[in-house]
């Protein structure tokens, strides 16, 4: 595996990227991994490592970096009431979908420039907070992004002007979108509607229901960690990938 980690230019600054790669065989179909609320973390790396191990020329931003490089955070960033998670929610709470587009737009940019990535579709999904984002830029660049995934995202159908539930019907590629059974970012009645969104709006792909397992179950540090869910998540994902990257 070759890994590194770069700054991409965009409009805003500098945005941290770590990149994994496979050794041999490139170039390699480009796929953005979007971090959850606590960011970017070993946990996120290795679930990077994981989809270059299997051919993808992955890329993992630092979504919070306009509000500067310490934006890394301790462990205790997922215990209630900590010092590290007040910390995270000072920053998490300003982040919205049209920055985070402009971040995407960096980043396909610096994806047609290496001589590594193979030219043509991109993939892109998130987690937690990222699940909007992924969907989002599936929407805002059609002609790029031809798979887009969500995993307990937050949210997907709210008030806001720029949800992504509003979006579904400019999207060109292919959609998974993962909900837990207990999540409170994505209570059963939301992802009910979303369901019938997307139907209406005739999109490409599927919603599927995880029954027993909690937001963030796919991430082995956490204490929801659930295996056979996280497994199939990589089934669900690497699977949309072959069909839609190769």
């Amino acid at each position: 595996m070759i890994e590194q980690t770069v700054d991409i230019a965009t409009d805003a600054g500098e945005m941290e990227t770590f990149i994994c790669r496979p050794e041999r065989g490139g170039p390699f179909p480009a796929v953005l991994l979007l971090m959850d609320a606590p960011g970017i973390r070993e946990e996120l790396r290795d679930m990077a490592r994981r989809l270059g191990t299997v051919g993808y020329y992955t890329l993992l931003p630092n979504l919070y970096y306009r509000a500067g490089r310490d934006t890394i955070y301790g462990a205790s960033v997922l215990n209630k009431d900590s010092a590290e998670r007040e910390r995270m929610r000072a920053v998490r709470t300003k982040m919205t979908i049209p920055p985070v587009m402009d971040d995407v737009a960096a980043m396909l940019a610096f994806a047609d420039r290496q001589s590594e990535v193979k030219r043509g579709p991109v993939g892109c999904h998130g987690y937690c907070m990222s699940g909007p984002f992924a969907l989002a830029a599936a929407a805002r660049y059609p002609e790029r992004i031809a798979a887009a995934a969500s995993f307990y995202g937050t949210w997907l159908v709210s008030d806001a002007e720029e949800s992504p539930h509003l979006s579904l019907g400019k999207v060109k590629g292919e959609l998974y979108i993962a909900c837990a059974e207990h999540d409170e970012l994505a209570p059963l009645p939301m992802v009910e509607r979303l369901g019938m969104l997307f139907r209406d709006a005739g999109t490409t792909g599927e919603i599927e229901f995880y029954p027993g397992v909690h937001h963030g179950f796919a991430f082995p540090q956490r204490w929801c960690y659930d295996k056979p869910a996280a497994e199939r998540h990589w089934e669900r994902l690497i699977s949309l990938y072959r069909r839609r990257l190769g």
